[in-house]
């Protein structure tokens, strides 16, 4: 080989070499919870799952915890595509639309197969109000079921009276003062500084929650009413979506699917190991007093009224298809 042959020889080999590799998408995505709950376990490994489908063409980097940003600038954050994907308890939209609070209600849908009814009935109007902002619905899997924690043991709902009471969403704002207590916004990362400086002294939550936060390092009693199941949902903002290939699309939606099918799972399994574990660490579980559970249950139905009032048709459309679903 000549002189010339041996350099264009040489030059192709190191020009192979110095290509570039296939274009890769990366993704940052905010999460509010930490990474020792199941949400964000089930989310990191849905991004593992988009990963090893897409070959690397799409890496989504998981940032839990509020890390990259709060739970309450997540949703606008992914709108204005400052993040092209994200997760958020979805009854924090209730501001916005009552429909978004529908699991969020006392008592409408207190167990899985319920909660499961009820998703199916509202999915489509959440979607569709959803990509009115161009937001694409991924996923959304269940917190376990919401109960009350309290510093001492309560059978007569009188004894709330006046009690400060960690809120999270219009819901429980709205639940508090139908029972007289006093709402406090508190996100789930500042629960234990919340009641060691007195700013509440009782929650309604999950047992997971509970348990992420160290409930029985500042609460005494878990009385287990499964009022609702909240849900958190996983969304794209969707001119990123459309960015994607045809089959980096076919992924991350079969990717959803398997990580909402694998949520629901978590979450179920997740109630009563987590029961369990504050029952462990000397928190006393139990039930509801007959007077609480009407007081309760009373509750539930003056808000489910006022959610239909403030929900119009589609309220009336989606409490009718859960009818059907059940």
């Amino acid at each position: 080989m000549t002189l010339t042959l041996r350099s264009l020889a040489l030059a192709a080999a190191m020009g192979a070499l110095t290509m570039p590799a296939a274009a890769q998408t990366a993704w940052d995505m905010p999460t509010p919870y930490g990474d020792t709950v199941f949400h964000t376990m089930n989310i990191a490994q849905f991004a593992d799952d988009v990963r090893e489908a897409t070959g690397g063409a799409l890496d989504i980097t998981v940032h839990s915890a509020g890390s990259l940003f709060g739970h309450a600038e997540i949703k606008d954050s992914v709108r204005r595509g400052l993040a092209p994907i994200g997760e958020i308890l979805l009854s924090r939209l209730s501001n916005e639309n009552p429909v978004f609070e529908a699991d969020s209600i006392p008592f409408l849908a207190d167990s899985y197969a319920d909660a499961r009814a009820l998703w199916t009935a509202s999915r489509p109007a959440v979607e569709e109000l959803l990509a009115e902002q161009g937001l694409t619905l991924l996923f959304a899997v269940p917190w376990p079921g919401q109960s009350l924690y309290l510093t001492e043991e309560v059978t007569d709902p009188a004894a709330l009276q006046g009690v400060s009471f960690r809120a999270y969403n219009t819901a429980t704002e709205r639940l508090a003062q139908i029972l007289g207590m006093t709402p406090t916004q508190v996100e789930a990362g500042d629960i234990p500084t919340a009641f060691a400086t007195g700013r509440v002294a009782a929650m309604m939550t999950s047992p997971s929650t509970g348990v992420s936060s160290q409930a029985w390092d500042f609460t005494n009693v878990y009385i287990d009413v499964q009022a609702w199941l909240p849900k958190n949902v996983v969304f794209v903002n969707t001119d990123a979506f459309n960015a994607l290939s045809a089959e980096e699309q076919a992924a991350l939606m079969e990717a959803a699917a398997v990580a909402e099918a694998r949520g629901w799972e978590m979450s179920e399994a997740e109630t009563a190991t987590q029961i369990a574990a504050l029952a462990d660490n000397g928190m006393t579980v139990s039930t509801p007093s007959d007077a609480m559970a009407a007081a309760l249950a009373a509750a539930g139905e003056t808000m489910t009224a006022e959610w239909l009032e403030r929900a119009g048709d589609a309220g009336t459309a989606i409490l009718e298809a859960y009818a059907a679903a059940q």
